[in-house]
């Protein structure tokens, strides 16, 4: 158990930093980031987060034990609003943190790198083999939450956007830490029968990020390319 534990965390340290490298979290940081660019960054974002909750039940679908699934009903009552303590949905949170930068998603365009994002994430959420759902929602998403909103505070704050407005960021970057342990706990049981099911979760984690670095690049105008939006229902993370 514990190679497992030292595997897991090197290799989400190690993705955690090749994606905290890359240009726009870097520039988010010193403040060379533009407001445009976090605004798109924002839109972009929702859409793929509108899914979330979608993500997490085709994930929760193939789990071997319920007790793993009520562990990860928890965070979903959550996202909805659904949680002691937590009565807003954290899409009404989102939402209102679009509308106070004059941002809509439904007149928007999906930018290719965005959708391909979401396919990759569907894609192991459904896999019918927990471990590629598991490695993709938290080393790909949920571990990486706190470090990414912190460098998009960090840009936020450079414009003298006041933390009111940025609420859900500062919100998540609390709350995802909780998420993530949850999650690898549950990845580490799986993992503990069977220690093949580990690579598994690394390598759909890896390709996760690999995604997210695409869609940091679109984000920078570097791929400029985008495709029409279809409709969504929205929980966001």
């Amino acid at each position: 158990m514990t190679q497992s534990i030292n595997k897991l965390e090197t290799s989400i340290k190690a993705l955690a930093t090749r994606l905290n490298g890359h240009s726009f979290l870097e520039r988010c940081r010193d403040g060379s980031i533009s407001l445009d660019e976090l605004k798109a960054f924002l839109l972009q974002q929702g859409l793929y987060s509108a899914y979330f909750t979608r993500y997490l039940c085709a994930m929760m679908a193939n789990l071997p034990s319920n007790d793993q699934v009520m562990e990860l009903a928890e965070n979903l009552f959550e996202e909805l609003g659904l949680e002691q303590g937590s009565p807003t949905p954290h899409h009404i949170i989102y939402r209102n943190m679009l509308e106070s930068f004059g941002i809509e998603l439904d007149s928007t365009k999906i930018k290719h790198e965005t959708q391909a994002l979401i396919d990759c994430m569907f894609t192991h959420c459904r896999e019918l083999n927990p471990a590629f759902g598991l490695g993709a929602l938290c080393i790909g998403a949920e571990a990486i939450v706190p470090d990414l909103y912190s460098s998009l505070v960090a840009g936020f704050r450079h414009h003298d956007v006041p933390d009111e407005q940025i609420h859900f960021l500062l919100l998540h970057i609390e709350c995802d830490d909780g998420h993530a342990e949850t999650l690898n706990d549950i990845m580490l049981e799986i993992a503990g029968s069977n220690e093949f099911q580990l690579d598994n979760m690394i390598k759909a984690g890896e390709q996760i990020i690999e995604a997210r670095l695409a869609f940091f690049d679109a984000i920078e105008n570097k791929i400029p390319h985008a495709v029409k939006l279809e409709s969504a229902s929205i929980a966001f993370t």
